[in-house]
């Protein structure tokens, strides 16, 4: 009695064990694949999660991620990609710019990527076209590259008595050369200097603010991927300096940096989640056209400003779709 009691038992933990697995494994599993770190990005994760679930996906419910991060390292995407590959996921998300995209799609041609930010994809040769991206490939770029000159222009505007100003910049990480470019464009159509400040690490970075004295530069530029995990390092390095800087995303002035001038990351990962969770129900990312993004936040810290003596011109404030007391 007993004996069959536990034959029936155990059989019934089997087949609930074999039902358990067959769920795990028909359940999606997405690889999210980051250039930088995860601490600095959850409330972007927040806003993916949020458009995933606006297309009926809620992760550990009915779909999985999966997440590597290269936290800076970018000669570490390849091996990442590979992994995720290998982990046979469903589709491939992708952040931290074209480095990051190229890397998924050395690694695959076959399991459906988007990508998050880069510059415009059809330049770089990731897609066919915007309308049309055909292969595994689609997303929504930033077109960062694009907006260089415009906070050039801001800077300046800003702080109309410099004549230098001076760029921050991982020069390691790929594609630093091309905004490199891109700013140096902007500084001599307004007939300025421009320095250029070399830094991967903290340590470097430190390095980077001692040396603005030195270089005369009076006002700074910020916009490397790389930086958007020591946001908190920066923001106090231009205060204890009193450089005025712009930056590329308004998480720095949320965090008491000056003056930010770009497209929002929350609206961008909320839009790849959406795809994502379009994908997953089967649509085809060469049918899915590359999202151009349509907002551009303009954000200003008057705190900060206040801080380092600076008066906001009006002009400037008119524009501004936020102003933080």
């Amino acid at each position: 009695m007993h004996r069959r009691r536990f034959v029936a038992l155990l059989g019934a933990a089997i087949t609930a064990a074999r039902t358990l697995r067959a769920q795990q494994k028909a359940m999606p599993v997405i690889g999210f694949l980051g250039g930088g770190f995860p601490s600095s990005r959850a409330a972007l994760r927040a806003a993916f999660r949020e458009g995933l679930k606006q297309t009926g996906w809620v992760e550990g419910q009915n779909v999985t991620i999966e997440y590597r991060w290269a936290e800076g390292n970018y000669d570490r995407l390849p091996e990442l990609a590979a992994d995720l590959v290998e982990r046979r996921v469903d589709v491939i998300v992708t952040s931290g710019g074209d480095f990051s995209t190229l890397a998924a799609e050395n690694a695959t041609s076959s399991i459906p990527i988007v990508f998050i930010g880069g510059g415009d994809p059809v330049e770089a040769g990731l897609v066919a076209s915007l309308a049309r991206p055909g292969g595994n490939l689609t997303g929504v770029p930033l077109f960062n590259l694009e907006l260089w000159g415009k906070r050039v222009e801001l800077l300046s505007e800003l702080v109309p008595e410099a004549r230098v100003l001076a760029l921050l910049v991982n020069t390691k990480r790929p594609g630093a050369e091309r905004e490199i470019g891109a700013v140096q464009e902007g500084v001599h159509a307004k007939g300025l200097q421009l320095r250029i400040l070399g830094a991967a690490t903290e340590r470097e970075i430190d390095a980077a603010f001692a040396s603005l004295v030195e270089l005369q530069a009076r006002a700074l530029l910020v916009g490397d991927p790389t930086y958007f995990g020591r946001r908190e390092q920066i923001v106090a390095l231009a205060a204890r300096y009193k450089v005025p800087t712009i930056y590329d995303w308004r998480e720095y002035v949320a965090d008491g940096g000056l003056i930010n001038y770009g497209t929002s990351l929350t609206d961008t990962y909320r839009n790849v989640g959406t795809y994502v969770g379009k994908i997953l129900r089967g649509a085809k990312p060469a049918d899915l056209p590359i999202q151009q993004p349509t907002k551009f936040e303009l954000v200003i810290n008057l705190q900060t400003a206040k801080a380092l003596g600076l008066t906001i011109p009006q002009t400037i404030l008119l524009r501004a779709d936020e102003a933080i007391e």
